[in-house]
């Protein structure tokens, strides 16, 4: 694929010049990102019709997914088209750095792992090329932008990420769609977003869905001077769209989470019944034939009964209905988290759905005469992830002991039923974005050693192996040292923080959640600390304990964590006895942008969730592919990183999966309290005034010893795992001291990681479920 680079650079400046009377050197970075980005759609445009020709006809993918983290477009779209590069020659010629970029707003369409794997696969997909187009939705404020108090909580607002304009996605208002809820109708509007193939002519499509009022003014309530009521309808279904997870805690956010789950399903649903409809007519009985369509967990699992509903309106019966759906879909499961495993109150379903309530009571009557042992509803609720195994062809895990819980534990019943269709598909990342882009220092090391098309073929780095010698690591290490000095201007900039770039960088960045443990760390830094001061750790290198995530608003105890470990930050900061030492930085608004300047510079990779709660994680790869070990437990994809790369390569702690299940019934938190004087005092610090304490730090140390809410004492295991991890973990930063010894362990890990590239998981998927 060719571009011409002297027409996307005049192009920019005749849009600047038209849209805003300004010139390259006289415009802001905001201006010059809209209107490079405008350029860059115009000469893509030809290549995105083309693909879609060649796509017509034939069977297609469909991904389903409440969040693409898609990240700051601009770079990672040049960088697949093959002319990031010569653009900012072209660019720097002209008197502009496109480094000026670098505050421009991720696309805020996701949260964690969930969406940047999808972001993942239709990177892969449109690579690779497996037809498979994306659905989501446009929501106007994404998340929320995070900041910290005086005290370290967490505070949220608004990311407007559009407020500067959106040129990387095309409205397209001829093929918007109703959809209707108990209380009102919306105009689901779609907006088309460019997925670019690396090194190829693929283009794939993003459609994403906003919704809009059918009436944008009650024009009679406006005039009666009744100004709310007037832009009411407006803001109903504004709300839709407004915000991704809004807080859930009350009836009204509840409701709002299923209107934006049906809108997904339906709008999306109604655009592939167009498509079909325009190509093979009304013989909506062979639609499997032309369509598959995976669901990314269970927030669009309703779109198992809207597909019913749709094709009863075009004629079928109930029955056969239901049997083109259970031959159209696939879910694939993350979760073996019980309050993650979705569930709907049927009565608060039938409030904003009635329609599709009466769907599944019908499927739930048909699954029991089936199969008396499953169900669909049970105590009013519907249990959406069985619905989903219900009505589908394929049910996959994320990595294999994931899967393995799922068959053995979680779903035992619905596999004794259908055991043929379990499948594993460990997830992946795309090597492009988490290498290429984010690390080309390492990308250009590595090209010394594998051939120049291991991008797109990871699997090939294993080459690095036989070869891994003084030379190479003492080349690695100067990368790194270089990534942790661009990643220091960055917490600079950010957050006002200076760093070491000799110090060790131990780092945890995903979403705040009890089983994430990033108490578990907060426990296991205070204990250091203390260590480091009163002289019972000597031989410790300096270190950076580095974090980023963000809370659920409505997640109390979560966001008591974020403010214990930016407390711990301060006392650490303020001690000067262990100044030189050890530093704590907490990021603010950590987002994949952010991530792409971290994980390159990153010495150790933190996963420390316990054994058989996390599903896979992906960041643990992007982590594995830069050049960093894994702290880790034996859990989710973890697993398969240490069978690739080698126990002795990475840092392994904690009880097993099988040893936490034999003690789920006796475990007893508070002997090892009571009886691990270094454990009791850093659980103690959440109330003893080490810290500014109060309720929620109380609360966070009931949740430990005696329990809270539904937990268990101690649900996470954080005691039972905290001798183990803090050997471990020291272990480490020991090792760290070799930085040879150490880099070899690093590069081995790089050496090891093609498995975990997403063209294999997304090849797989389209062979063995999708058959595309």
């Amino acid at each position: 694929m060719s571009y011409s680079i002297p027409s996307i650079v005049s192009n920019t400046e005749a849009l600047l010049k038209l849209r805003h009377d300004e010139t390259l050197t006289s415009t802001t970075p905001q201006r010059l990102h809209d209107c490079l980005g405008q350029a860059v759609m115009m000469a893509l445009n030809q290549h995105w019709t083309d693909s879609k020709k060649a796509r017509e006809g034939h069977r297609k993918a469909y991904y389903f997914s409440a969040e693409y983290l898609m990240g700051r477009l601009v770079y990672s779209n040049l960088f697949n088209m093959g002319i990031l590069e010569p653009i900012r020659k072209a660019f720097a010629e002209k008197g502009v750095d496109l480094a000026e970029l670098e505050d421009i707003e991720d696309a805020a369409l996701g949260n964690g792992g969930l969406g940047r794997l999808a972001a993942c696969f239709l990177d892969s997909a449109v690579t690779k090329g497996v037809p498979l187009s994306g659905y989501g939705l446009r929501y106007r404020f994404g998340l929320f932008k995070q900041s910290f108090g005086k005290d370290g909580s967490q505070k949220e607002s608004a990311d407007d990420w559009t407020r500067y304009g959106d040129p990387w996605s095309y409205r397209r208002d001829k093929h918007a769609v109703q959809v209707s809820f108990a209380d009102q109708t919306v105009i689901a509007v779609p907006y088309d977003m460019p997925i670019i193939g690396y090194g190829n002519d693929n283009i794939g499509t993003l459609r994403l869905w906003q919704c809009e009022p059918q009436q944008e003014l009650d024009f009679d309530a406006f005039n009666a001077q009744d100004y709310e009521k007037a832009l009411l309808e407006k803001n109903k279904a504004e709300d839709i769209t407004r915000v991704l997870y809004p807080n859930d805690s009350t009836k009204e956010g509840k409701e709002l989470r299923i209107k934006q789950q049906y809108v997904l399903s339906s709008a999306s649903l109604q655009d592939i019944l167009r498509v079909y409809r325009s190509t093979y007519g009304k013989d909506f009985v062979h639609l499997h034939e032309a369509a598959a369509i995976q669901l990314n967990d269970t927030h669009p699992a309703i779109s198992i009964p809207e597909l019913i509903r749709l094709l009863m309106l075009e004629g079928l019966d109930f029955e056969s209905a239901t049997q083109v759906a259970g031959k159209t879909f696939a879910y694939t499961n993350h979760t073996v988290m019980g309050e993650a495993l979705e569930k709907w109150d049927l009565d608060l379903l039938a409030g904003v759905v009635p329609e599709i309530v009466e769907i599944i009571k019908r499927l739930d009557e048909r699954c029991r005469k089936e199969h008396p042992q499953l169900f669909l509803i049970r105590d009013n609720q519907v249990h959406m992830a069985n619905l989903s195994i219900y009505l589908s062809t394929a049910v996959n895990g994320v990595a294999e002991i994931h899967t393995e819980i799922l068959k053995r534990d979680i779903f035992k019943d619905w596999y004794a039923v259908y055991p043929e269709r379990f499948q594993n598909k460990t997830n992946g990342i795309t090597p492009r974005r988490w290498l290429g882009l984010c690390n080309p220092e390492l990308t250009k090391l590595l090209e010394q050693y594998v051939s120049p098309g291991f991008l797109t073929q990871l699997d090939w780095l294993q080459v690095l192996k036989p070869v891994i010698d003084d030379q190479i690591v003492a080349e690695f290490n100067q990368v790194k040292r270089i990534k942790k000095e661009q990643l220091v201007q960055v917490l600079r900039a950010k957050e006002g923080v200076e760093v070491n770039p000799g110090f060790l960088f131990d780092v945890q960045i995903k979403r705040l959640h009890e089983y994430k443990r990033q108490l578990l760390n907060g426990f296991s830094i205070l204990d250091i600390y203390y260590g480091l001061k009163e002289g019972t750790i000597t031989d410790f290198t300096p270190t950076l304990f580095l974090f980023g995530a963000k809370s659920a608003p409505g997640y109390q105890r979560a966001k008591a964590i974020i403010r214990y470990l930016n407390q711990i930050a301060k006392l650490i900061h303020s001690d000067p006895d262990v100044a030189g030492k050890m530093q704590v930085v907490f990021v603010q608004n950590y987002n994949c942008s952010y991530a792409e300047h971290i994980i390159p510079a990153a010495d150790v990779s933190e996963q420390i969730s316990p054994a058989g709660t996390e599903a896979s994680g992906t960041g643990n790869m992007k982590f594995m592919l830069n050049g960093a070990v894994t702290l880790g437990t034996l859990d989710g994809a973890n697993v398969e990183i240490v069978q690739q790369a080698g126990a002795e390569n990475n840092y392994i702690f904690g009880a097993t999966v099988e040893e936490l299940e034999a003690i789920q019934d006796t475990y007893d938190p508070m002997a090892i309290y009571e009886s691990n004087p270094r454990i009791k005092r850093v659980v103690d610090s959440l109330i003893d005034g080490t810290v500014p304490t109060d309720e929620e730090f109380q609360e966070l140390h009931d949740a430990l010893l005696k329990g809270a809410s539904w937990h268990k004492p101690d649900h996470y295991f954080l005691l039972k795992d905290f001798e183990s991890y803090q050997e471990a973990r020291l272990r480490a930063n020991r090792d760290y001291r070799d930085r040879m010894a150490f880099g070899k362990k690093c590069l081995m890990n790089v050496a090891s990681a093609g498995k975990f590239s997403s063209d294999r998981t997304i090849r797989q998927y389209a062979q063995e479920i999708w058959h595309v």
